[in-house]
């Protein structure tokens, strides 16, 4: 079967399942089993696999893409043999290999990631599939870590959106919580997800299917451990399903951060009561586990909240709020999040109040310490061609992600010239006897393009300049919800007619 069939049928139940979701907060899916083991729902999943370059790291088993591929039968084998595993009930998860990955920007810490076999990954992706329209309809619209549709800099549109002055007046955000919850992923208490799943999904087979990939083994060292609490990072479903765990934060401060299903003038009008009678008020905005609470009220108000919220985290989710970690800040003092410093600074020209992004200082020191790694000494030895395919990526990840920085220009303005000497002088090593000039005549920029080698060019910090991310608000297109409010499938009486319909397409 063709992969544009088979897309076409995921897309289309998973529209479906997410219309019924959002129709019917109270609604709980069963008989989803027989979609996920669906051979169109398996094959899709299968293509997703193959495009991603993971598909050739080996879990547990050693097995990987292209030795699928090079088996008697393929991937259609491979996929058959799945299929009937599930249809049986016989299909187990083997343990995960865990390695460690250093923290980016702290030296010496590491991050546990989880590595599935290709199989398991596979039946993750296929669960994944089915499950995650349905939650999705359920989470809050200030919630963007791991979502269709949604990133890092939509969450950091809503703060800045949140912090600038309206046509009433300035902010009335003054202090921020910064959360800070101690080894999130790990702490997930199994208990505690079940039940968050059982709000939606009435499939036992499909449950059971959750529950053991939750207690599936982590070899470490040739040992196979079984967790107590926790998902593991680098699992395919695990994103989804720590959002469905931490959405109790978001239902926390839904009286003054608007539901899924709601206008967001409700949300609004509901601050404005409680502040007209001197109340606080708290609004939460959350990528995953990283999350920021924006205080309108004292500092006194804003650390009994935080109080509360380790109590309510430690009674709710069975997780502990890092309260040394967890500050409390000024908005004019700004603010680290995702990356980037936020700060309430004044606009130039109209002296208001707004929210602004910047390049926190160690951010570009970090920058300059990884490409300094690059060119020492012992990279003399590579070609300069080399090197160049080894900084273009860095350069232009780096650039897109912080050109939506206030004076962004500015600072990459200085990255190009620190670079260009730096690369200079790279070249001056590398090629002792020849003049500077003749190395500049060989490698030198030319024209606009920079430093290289022939048709291969270093990239440049400030190609494109600065550039302005808008708030796109709370109804963020994740391909499903483009018409909520249609007839989902004329002619079904109810869902599982409808479901019997979707099945034979």
């Amino acid at each position: 079967m063709s992969g544009s069939v088979n897309t076409g049928f995921v897309l289309d139940m998973q529209r479906k399942l997410y219309r019924w979701s959002y129709a019917d907060a109270d609604m709980v899916f069963a008989d989803l089993f027989n979609l996920v083991c669906d051979r169109r729902t398996l094959d899709a999943a299968w293509q997703r696999l193959a495009r991603n370059k993971g598909s050739q790291t080996p879990g547990t088993d050693g097995v990987t893409r292209s030795k699928v591929e090079r088996r008697p039968g393929g991937a259609t084998r491979f996929l058959e043999d799945i299929r009937e595993e599930l249809r049986r009930g016989i299909y187990r998860p083997e343990p995960v290999r865990q390695r460690l990955i250093p923290k980016p920007g702290k030296p010496g810490r590491y991050r546990p990631l989880g590595i599935p076999t290709l199989k398991d990954r596979l039946v993750q992706m296929a669960l994944k599939l089915v499950l995650e329209p349905i939650f999705e309809a359920d989470f809050a619209p200030t919630s963007y870590g791991f979502r269709r549709g949604r990133s890092t800099h939509d969450a950091l549109a809503r703060i800045q959106k949140l912090l600038h002055s309206t046509r009433h007046g300035p902010s009335p955000v003054s202090y921020v919580i910064e959360g800070d919850i101690k080894g999130c992923f790990d702490s997930i208490d199994h208990h505690v997800l079940m039940n968050c799943v059982r709000r939606r999904i009435g499939d036992r087979k499909v449950l059971r299917l959750v529950h053991a990939f939750l207690k599936a083994g982590i070899m470490i060292e040739g040992t196979v451990r079984h967790p107590v609490t926790g998902t593991p990072q680098g699992g395919i479903i695990s994103p989804l399903l720590a959002n469905v765990y931490l959405s109790a934060i978001d239902e926390r401060y839904r009286r003054w951060t608007m539901a899924s299903r709601e206008r967001p003038q409700r949300a609004a009008d509901r601050r404005f009561y409680d502040r007209g009678l001197g109340r606080p008020t708290f609004q939460v905005v959350r990528y995953a586990d990283d999350f920021v609470i924006l205080v309108s009220g004292s500092k006194e108000e804003a650390e009994a909240e935080r109080d509360a919220l380790a109590a309510f985290l430690k009674k709710e989710l069975r997780m502990e709020l890092a309260i040394e970690k967890t500050l409390i800040t000024k908005v004019e003092d700004g603010f680290e999040f995702l990356g980037y410093q936020v700060r309430q600074t004044r606009a130039r020209r109209t002296g208001r109040l707004v929210g602004n992004l910047f390049i926190p200082k160690r951010k570009l020191q970090h920058l300059r310490d990884k490409i300094k790694a690059s060119t020492k000494r012992p990279s003399l030895i590579r070609p300069f061609t080399e090197l160049i395919d080894d900084l273009n990526p860095v350069i232009m990840g780096w650039r897109n992600y912080y050109r939506y920085a206030t004076r962004a220009c500015h600072e990459f303005g200085g990255l190009d010239w620190w670079l260009g000497y730096r690369i200079a002088r790279w070249l001056r090593k590398k090629h002792r006897k020849t003049p500077p000039r003749k190395l500049r005549q060989l490698y030198g920029p030319r024209g606009k393009s920079r430093w290289g080698d022939g048709t291969v060019r270093l990239r440049s910090f400030r190609t494109g300049g600065t550039s302005h991310y808008p708030d796109r608000g709370a109804r963020i297109p994740n391909g499903w919800n483009a018409d909520p409010d249609e007839k989902f499938m004329p002619g079904a009486a109810n869902f599982w007619e409808a479901v019997n319909s979707l099945m034979t397409m």
